[in-house]
């Protein structure tokens, strides 16, 4: 029921393992959650898409956990995602009672230096991972109906987009962006993707993505109407580690092919480089749940197991289909996937901070 996935990025590999490779079959026994109250830490306010994943997921993972804890969800983003972060992992004890979601927007900054950051994923475990998409539409009005075809007269709109951040998830729309050869202005300081959502649904803003929840849950209804046109999907990983459709929706192309279609070539070069590992990071590995490093063994193990079962369970694989997309949780290769998702070549490296360097003015201190 479980794949084996290969996931090569950016000179690192994820290679499934079973958990049992880990720790003795026989130390799960040991861990016991009963008449306890866990709390599952969120550096996110309630509604959004990490909190929703995480109330999603909660009481099956509970149900799965010994003794069937209580688990609640603690959202903390008075001082934004890198702040609440930080707090996480000053204040993290390894009781199996205080666990963590992360999120690209919290990977992201670590990996591009960011001066805020405190925090290093080397001092913890992870659960389990959760993918995510993300998909690129534009009003109806540009007359763009295909990219492959109508990017000429694409270019011919004067495109803004609406960012949270130069350093944030946007990062990967707005490198495919110019490595389609579109000019896009980016407009920073956006607070969240539904206010760039909104903007382009004024007029404010003219090209937009929305991760692939949001999308499912606020786009679509749009697109169905008319007034927006989805142009393409960031893709998805596949067993061998190839990106291709995404397949919460395999009807639209995925940016390689986009590419491909645009330039006559697949995509390669250190652009290409950057733009693959920030996607591994920030998309195909989004989200994970992490305890502190020095868990017990007997703990993570537990934890380990009742994600598996979690993930198997139909209830929530129909929830997660209907709220997040067609993604599968990752368990088996955890600790791999975390390797690739929280380490970037020094050449791509070099290359997005470059990158930043010249179109925002980011240099991290």
């Amino acid at each position: 029921m479980y794949r084996r996935t290969l996931l090569r990025a950016a000179g690192a590999s994820i290679v499934s393992i079973g958990a049992a490779t880990l720790f003795s079959p026989f130390s799960a026994k040991a861990a016991d959650f009963s008449g306890k109250t866990i709390e599952w830490w969120i550096p996110f306010r309630e509604g959004g898409g990490s909190d929703t994943w995480a109330r999603a997921l909660a009481p099956t993972l509970a149900k799965f956990l010994p003794g069937s804890p209580t688990i609640i969800i603690k959202n903390n983003a008075q001082s934004g995602a890198i702040g609440g972060t930080n707090e996480y992992f000053a204040r993290m004890e390894p009781s199996g009672e205080m666990i963590f979601g992360t999120s690209g927007s919290v990977q992201f900054p670590m990996l591009l230096k960011d001066p805020r950051v405190r925090y290093n994923y080397k001092e913890v475990t992870p659960i389990f991972a959760s993918p995510a998409g993300g998909v690129v539409y534009v009003p109806a009005a540009h007359g763009v109906k295909d990219l492959a075809t109508d990017i000429d007269k694409l270019k011919q709109v004067d495109l803004k987009f609406g960012s949270q951040g130069a350093t944030s998830l946007d990062l990967v729309p707005a490198l495919a962006f110019e490595m389609l050869g579109l000019e896009v202005e980016t407009i920073l300081g956006f607070k969240s993707r539904a206010n760039g959502r909104l903007s382009t649904m004024r007029g404010e803003t003219t090209i937009d993505y929305q991760t692939t929840p949001a999308y499912l849950k606020h786009v679509v209804p749009l697109v169905d109407e008319g007034s927006m046109v989805p142009l393409f999907t960031f893709g998805a990983l596949n067993s061998k580690g190839e990106i291709v459709r995404d397949p919460t929706l395999p009807d639209l192309p995925s940016f390689p092919e986009v590419y491909e279609s645009v330039h006559g070539k697949k995509p390669s070069g250190p652009a290409w480089d950057a733009w693959k590992a920030f996607f591994l990071s920030g998309y195909a590995t989004q989200k994970f749940l992490v305890v502190p490093k020095d868990t017990p063994k007997d703990i993570v193990m537990a934890y380990r197991e009742a994600a598996k079962k979690m993930a198997a369970d139909p209830q929530t694989v129909a929830f997660m289909e209907e709220e997040l997309g067609k993604y599968e949780t990752i368990v088996d290769g955890i600790d791999e996937a975390m390797e690739t998702a929280t380490n970037v070549s020094p050449e791509a490296e070099a290359y997005i901070l470059g990158w930043l360097k010249d179109r925002f003015g980011y240099e991290p201190k």
